[in-house]
């Protein structure tokens, strides 16, 4: 029996078909000049207008209407029924990047009405937040938000699963790298309940669902960041990212495919995507692409590997190392297929969005 079919069934077979919405070099195989089928809600009529760089209108469109709303996918971090922060991309009308970034925040706040989640995820900002300003240092690569209203009303375990929500949201927006917090129209210096330092720019470098992995310490630790698989309350298949903290070592990029391979914590609701018999040869970055090559002694050429596993390989190696294409090679060979027939031959681009699931 081919071993890669046998990877915990208990997820459901949907896990073969992990949604992702794809711009560029297709994970899936896609030439960049096709049109990738529109995201669930996009009428037809509003399939131009939604851009790969996460709703930025096209030159030609913003000097034809510079004030007209497009259809565009956002991708919110919100809580799942475990608590974990998922990334989920919903639809709504936006003219800019700012104004993007505000209606990414508004789907973001508990009990919000600007537009419904999946069943079973919540938003992570208090209940009458509300967004004041959102502009956009294209020049530091920095967002500055001002929030207001009942922003600081939250529980002092909730602080840090805030700002990372915040800030992996904002960080998704084309020209994004850092995140500057304001409330009431004062920078804050620390946050407000529970006191997290807030001396620069919040990054991506915070990590998202930390855990520490058996035997490192905070001391001599590096993170990684991995992406495994859960389920929604209707059985749709999405991806979880966390980040662990994994002893130091010099490769960042293999370490991440070791806990990738080692899988979730036990006792969690998530779902590993690797067997443990596969092995991390190396990853190599030249130019845009990071090189992955696995090494596996069971693995036949041409045989179909599991779609999520590759999906999942290609997350976290991007996000590991910053590459924007990902090629991947086992035992040498780069005649690898996913079990969807999904060709990765050819070096496939990071998804601009991730988890598109039913609302």
């Amino acid at each position: 029996m081919n071993r890669f079919h046998s990877l915990r069934r208990s997820a459901a077979a949907g896990l073969l078909a992990l949604p992702l919405i794809l711009s560029g070099c297709s994970l899936f195989g896609e030439p960049a000049s096709r049109q990738i089928d529109p995201p669930q809600n996009v009428e037809p009529d509003d399939l131009d207008a939604v851009q790969p760089q996460n709703g930025q209108p096209s030159p030609d469109s913003a000097s034809a209407d510079e004030t007209a709303e497009t259809v565009t996918p956002l991708t919110v971090y919100v809580k799942d029924r475990s608590g974990y922060l998922a990334p989920v991309t919903v639809n709504a009308a936006a003219s800019n990047a700012e104004e993007a970034g505000i209606r990414a925040l508004e789907r973001m706040i508990e009990g919000s009405e600007a537009g419904a989640l999946p069943e079973g995820f919540r938003g992570v900002l208090p209940a009458g937040t509300r967004i004041e300003k959102l502009t956009i240092d294209r020049e530091q690569r920095v967002a500055i938000v001002d929030f207001a209203g009942s922003f600081t009303d939250y529980n002092p375990q909730d602080e840090r699963r805030i700002l990372e929500a915040v800030t992996w949201t904002l960080t998704g927006l084309e020209d994004v790298e850092g995140v500057l917090l304001r409330h009431d129209g004062e920078e804050l210096g620390e946050m407000p309940v529970d006191g997290y330092p807030l001396d620069g720019p919040l990054t991506r470098a915070m990590g998202i669902n930390l855990e520490v992995a058996p035997g490192a310490s905070y001391g001599n630790s590096m993170p990684v960041t991995v992406f495994f698989s859960s389920i929604s309350d209707v059985g749709d298949p999405y991806f979880v990212p966390v980040t662990r903290l994994v002893e130091r070592e010099e490769d960042q990029a293999v370490a991440a495919l070791r806990e990738l391979i080692a899988g979730p914590a036990r006792g969690t609701e998530l779902s590993g995507v690797m067997t443990e018999d596969v092995e991390p040869a190396s990853v190599t970055v030249d130019g845009d692409t990071a090189v992955v090559d696995l090494k596996d002694d069971t693995y036949e050429e041409g045989q179909p590997l599991p779609s999520e596993m590759l999906e999942a390989v290609v997350l976290s190696v991007s996000e590991n190392t910053g590459a924007e294409k990902v090629q991947i090679r086992v035992n040498g060979s780069s005649n690898v297929v996913d079990t969807d027939n999904r060709s990765y031959a050819e070096p496939v681009s990071r998804p601009e969005h991730v988890n598109a699931l039913k609302t």
